[in-house]
């Protein structure tokens, strides 16, 4: 037996508009997220959607609803419905109305914008779309991509919020599972095997980065034996040859 009752947003459409109960009882009450809820009472939720009533179907007693008016912290409790056995079974892919299917690629641009994490099938589940939508916009290939602005799809909605909590957190349990990396994290690695292989590479200060191959001297003159600079006179006295050629210029 579901734990939920049938039509459960027309069913807090209807509690909402009809009682006093706060937005966490009807939330508990009818299967869906606090702030969901809260969205439907701003009528940004469920615009159109017309109030289902639970005590008109046999799904819960005036008695419950007065307890849960006195009572913020009361949790109302569904009665047994037969119809709603195996309601939460779902098969197949989601159903979207005609009305909505046009919102579905601004939700998908939502959905790849502020979760990328999730993966093509969780975001099918939960707009109830195809593989090929889905990589087109995250691409950015589709051809209204430049109209599509990004929202909530629990606002347009085309899913709970609990719903897509639980996507959410499943694609973040699998993410650190899988220690997934950015990619500018994932370039910067090596294998062992490179990482060993390197040379060592001495490091140099900045300001000298750049001279490590400047040298006072030639590599030939480094060999050779120095000269003995002992005598203090031979500081000031020229060449031989070049005295020759003095001679001769005179001449």
């Amino acid at each position: 037996m579901t734990n939920k009752p049938l039509m459960s947003k027309a069913t807090a459409v209807w509690l909402v508009d009809n009682t006093t109960l706060t937005f966490k009882q009807i939330a508990d009450f009818c299967g869906m997220h606090e702030l969901e809820v809260q969205g439907i009472a701003d009528g940004d939720v469920a615009a159109g959607v017309k109030g289902f009533d639970p005590i008109a179907s046999n799904q819960l007693d005036q008695k419950e609803i007065d307890k849960g008016e006195a009572d913020p912290g009361y949790k109302l409790r569904l009665k047994f419905n037969a119809a709603a056995v195996g309601e939460d079974k779902r098969r197949g892919p989601r159903y979207t109305p005609l009305s909505k299917r046009q919102d579905r690629p601004n939700a998908i641009l939502w959905l790849v914008k502020f979760h990328p994490e999730l993966a093509d099938a969780q975001i099918a589940r939960l707009v109830g779309t195809t593989k090929p939508t889905i990589a087109s916009i995250r691409e950015r290939t589709h051809w209204n991509i430049q109209n599509m602005t990004a929202i909530d799809p629990v606002a347009l909605g085309l899913c709970r919020q609990s719903e897509l909590d639980s996507e959410v957190q499943k694609a973040a349990k699998k993410r650190a599972a899988d220690g997934v990396m950015s990619d500018d994290e994932r370039r910067k690695l090596v294998s062992t095997e490179q990482s060993l292989g390197m040379a060592t590479e001495p490091r140099l200060p900045t300001a000298i980065a750049g001279l490590e191959n400047f040298t006072l001297g030639g590599g030939d003159e480094e060999k050779a034996e120095p000269k003995d600079f002992s005598n203090a006179d031979s500081f000031f006295n020229l060449p031989h040859g070049d005295d020759d050629d003095e001679e001769d210029e005179d001449k």
